[in-house]
């Protein structure tokens, strides 16, 4: 189920705002894809505790241990946003201000919760 969400540009990387992502949920480990393996996001996670399942990029000079068994629940991620999905207005993104669509997406989380 969704925690928190924020909502960025299109042009901006997801990497951008995974610490203020997490920075309030408290959590034994955080599954990502390699678009997350950077290494102040990784450092700021191992300093609060949390295991990083995070398969290391290609071109990573120092390649690092990835718990591929734990990974697998990362499907878990991909399916919630394929639910929100469902809802036709937020996969095709017909709101044109950001508050309008933010607004969408809570409501559509807020469902999703009641389930």
């Amino acid at each position: 189920m969704p925690l928190k969400l924020i909502l960025t540009g299109g042009q901006a990387a997801d990497i951008t705002q995974a610490i203020p992502l997490v920075e309030t949920i408290g959590a034994k480990a955080c599954l990502a894809d390699k678009g997350y393996d950077a290494d102040t996001f990784i450092n700021h996670l191992t300093e609060r505790g949390i295991k990083v399942v995070i398969p290391p990029k290609a071109n990573r000079k120092e390649p690092r241990e990835c718990d591929f068994w734990h990974y697998k629940e990362r499907h878990v991620v991909e399916c919630t946003v394929g639910k929100l999905k469902y809802y036709r207005r937020i996969a095709t993104r017909y709101d044109k201000k950001a508050i309008n669509f933010m607004g969408l997406l809570s409501f559509a989380c807020c469902l999703m919760w009641l389930r």
